[in-house]
């Protein structure tokens, strides 16, 4: 497994060793020593997540409050997504800073999340679907969301035109008026 920094230290890119041949390919998706190692603490995952989307479908930007905030693993199986996060930890350097990558089927990339962070994506192929390991569990009543628009995030989104919403994310606030983390 091969960990690769992003621009905000807390967030990680997680590269599997893949091992392939004309007959397909193996590799392992999680090992939960190598993934201490790699992050430099421990994290209890409790739930997984499928997710599916068509093209132009854009999720979020989710997150959750304490005490019920989300660390999440997130990889794409089939397709491609434009994956970002924003740091929402007040007391951060890097508050109000996001970091975009593609995540997908072929470079089977993942991403670390930590708690603290606004996450979203953006399908980029005919159909998606994202598998995401939560280290908390899903209470709608802590879920909040960031519109993904946000001028003062500023997120290049790889857009042609509009995306699809849902209409909790549709009405999500912008970043300024956000609950966000201490």
């Amino acid at each position: 497994m091969k960990v690769i920094d992003t621009a905000i230290p807390d967030v990680k890119i997680i590269e599997p060793r893949v091992f392939g041949d004309e007959r397909g390919f193996f590799y392992e998706s999680f090992n939960l020593q190598k993934f201490k190692e790699a992050i430099g603490r421990n994290v209890d995952f409790v739930q997984d997540n499928h997710s599916r989307s068509v093209k132009g479908v854009l999720r979020g930007l989710h997150y959750q409050l304490p005490p019920h905030a989300q660390g999440k693993l997130v990889r794409c199986v089939m397709g491609e997504v434009f994956d970002v996060v924003v740091d929402i930890r007040q007391s951060s350097p890097t508050f109000g800073q996001w970091v975009g990558l593609n995540l997908s089927a072929d470079n089977k990339r993942q991403l670390w999340i930590p708690e603290g962070f606004a996450h979203g994506f953006l399908t980029l192929s005919t159909q998606a679907e994202l598998l995401y390991k939560a280290a908390n569990y899903y209470l709608p009543q802590s879920e909040r969301c960031i519109i993904w628009n946000d001028e003062t995030l500023a997120i290049d989104w790889p857009l042609n035109t509009g995306p699809k919403l849902s209409t909790k994310d549709s009405k999500a606030s912008c970043f300024k008026d956000a609950a966000l983390f201490e």
